[in-house]
């Protein structure tokens, strides 16, 4: 009593989604619904396909009919005449299983064996698949195929315009399979660049971050950031662990005062323009060298400089810039560590062979993959291209006894992307 109760449904719940006859019970049983449509697999399928259920001057009515009709009824309440022979475009829903039924029974009411016949296949996924024949020949061409179900079956000339419509299944990427090993916290931003150029995306994250807890001296340090001349943040994870260390403080980014910040990464700054500050310095390249050589440009031997990184990190940032006679601090605010809950999707997806590419964006996504992977690591890896963001990532996974195949010349996930689309 008193409760919101959220049914969903794949698609549209009135279209063979049994809404109708759930929210008949609701109502017989005095309980208030209302429906939230939605878009219905057989529109949307053939739209991925490139295929419009109508078309002006092709197609001014569709039908959406199910495949599989309920067997206990004696008779079909299909009207195969009227379906074959006044209506343009015709939707088969569940119904791969009785395909040679399906289509002896529209040749035998009046249409065409030449008529046009695609099947759509996980429609709208990036394991999209689209077969596309004839009335007279699907049957032999979908056995062929070894195509199964779930598909949706298009019949009608619209059929026809998928080549000059088909926008998805075309991408670059498409029908690859991209494992992403990066934490789950920044992958999905990665995910989405993937999936966006036809990537199936596997999250198989190696590694995660957590907090670490903060003692008097971190808590002094946080408490007096306008003490720094310049405060260094080197990934979009430690902008966030900071921040959230300062609001607990009870401070803002007012806390900051006039001291510059600098950005290692683009993504590092895209994590700062959240909180509302633009970086004033951002290497040309994303590494701790070049982010060297663009801090000494901006500050001077003697000015205080505050570090943001993980628990366990490369010494380069820090030891240049005290041999440059700089005051540096380390705050140290989360740490990497393995993160095994993908271990066994990981291992099942490289053992078949699935896998075209490997990522890699940085060295402890390296180390902790391999771990994971355990005796069997070089074996399972060497199915697979491995993608590596930029060279220090590569040299820590030659070290470990892998081949890198693409090493992006741009140290970023855009750059990693473009570099697998090159490969292609």
């Amino acid at each position: 009593e008193g409760k919101i109760v959220a049914r969903l449904k794949g698609g549209d719940p009135l279209v063979f989604g049994r809404g109708g006859e759930e929210a008949m019970a609701l109502g017989e049983a005095g309980v208030p619904f209302e429906f939230v449509p939605g878009v219905t697999s057989p529109i949307a399928a053939p739209a991925y396909a490139g295929i419009p259920v109508t078309q002006r001057a092709m197609a001014t009515s569709f039908a959406v009919v199910t495949g599989h009709e309920d067997p206990t009824k004696a008779v079909s309440g299909i009207h195969w005449e009227g379906l074959a022979t006044a209506v343009d475009t015709l939707c088969f829903v569940m119904g791969v299983g009785n395909l040679p039924v399906i289509a002896e029974k529209l040749m035998a009411h009046g249409r065409a064996a030449s008529t046009p016949v695609a099947l759509v296949r996980w429609g709208t996924k990036t394991v999209q698949e689209v077969l596309v024949s004839t009335l007279e020949h699907v049957v032999e061409d979908v056995a062929k195929a070894q195509l199964k179900a779930p598909a949706i079956i298009v019949v009608g000339d619209v059929v026809n315009l998928r080549e000059k419509l088909q926008w998805f299944d075309n991408k670059p990427l498409f029908g690859k399979t991209v494992v992403v090993t990066r934490a789950r916290s920044q992958a999905s931003a990665f995910r989405e660049k993937l999936a966006a150029q036809g990537a199936n995306v596997v999250e198989a994250a190696a590694i995660k971050t957590s907090p670490l807890e903060l003692f008097e001296e971190d808590k002094r340090i946080i408490n007096n950031t306008k003490e720094y001349q310049c405060i260094v943040f080197t990934s979009g994870e430690g902008v966030r662990y900071f921040f959230d260390a300062l609001y607990k403080e009870g401070k803002d980014t007012r806390a900051l005062g006039n001291s510059k910040v600098a950005a290692i990464g683009c993504a590092t700054a895209r994590e700062l323009h959240k909180y509302g500050i633009v970086p004033d310095i951002i290497p040309v390249d994303y590494k701790a060298e070049s982010a060297v050589e663009a801090l000494e440009e901006e500050l001077n031997a003697g000015d205080s400089v505050l570090l943001i990184q993980p628990k366990v990190a490369r010494d380069v940032i820090p030891r240049c810039l005290r041999h440059r006679n700089m005051d540096v601090d380390i705050l140290r605010l989360y740490e990497t560590t393995q993160d095994t809950s993908q271990q066994e999707a990981l291992v099942t997806a490289l053992t078949e062979g699935t896998v075209d590419y490997i990522t890699f964006t940085s060295s402890s996504t390296v180390t902790n993959t391999i771990q994971l992977l355990g005796d069997d690591a070089l074996e399972l890896l060497g199915k697979t291209k491995v993608a590596c963001i930029g060279p220090i990532t590569a040299a820590t996974a030659m070290s470990a006894g892998l081949k890198p195949a693409i090493i992006s010349d741009v140290y970023t996930t855009d750059g990693l992307v473009n570099a697998i689309v090159k490969d292609i």
